[in-house]
């Protein structure tokens, strides 16, 4: 198993924390020379709170986990694609690098022709490596379960 597996495996993990209360499924894991600095789930229904993404509370949690809010030289590991919110506050973090396992269809989502690169560039940040494509197959599964769970009324 490549270190992108390990990490994004526990992304997954980390995306059905608040499961039972309805939220959506995402998971982020932040690391810094391998080692895990902290992690985040959605948590938007359950604080009332559409900002609470999965991304932004991994870097919440990082700042009390390291002692400090500099995030420069780290990875961040998201089951699915960041939104532009999540996006500009990777940027002002420092995240140096994004590995996404679900991957942003313009055909099922509601961003249009969104992608992360976009965003980045907009700022100027192409220089944020993104990798696509970590357990692809376990984040779109998860996602279109949740959304189909959703559908029949059942979150």
């Amino acid at each position: 198993m490549s270190e992108h597996e390990k990490f994004m495996r526990l992304a997954l993990k980390v995306a059905h924390t608040h499961e039972k209360e309805g939220e959506a499924l995402v998971g982020s894991v932040i690391v810094r020379d391998g080692e895990v600095v902290a992690t985040g789930c959605n948590t938007a229904k359950r604080d009332l709170d559409m900002t609470a993404h999965a991304e932004i509370a991994a870097m919440k949690n990082a700042g009390p986990a390291q002692g400090h809010t500099d995030l420069s030289g780290c990875t961040l590991y998201s089951t699915g694609e960041p939104c532009i919110m999540c996006a500009g506050a990777m940027v002002s973090a420092g995240i140096a690098r994004v590995v996404l396992g679900g991957n942003y269809s313009k055909h099922n989502g509601g961003f249009g022709d969104y992608s992360v690169e976009k965003a980045f560039t907009l700022v100027n940040r192409s220089d944020i490596e993104v990798i696509r494509g970590v357990l692809t197959a376990e984040c779109e599964a998860m996602r279109w379960d949740y959304w189909a769970r959703q559908a029949r009324g059942e979150v």
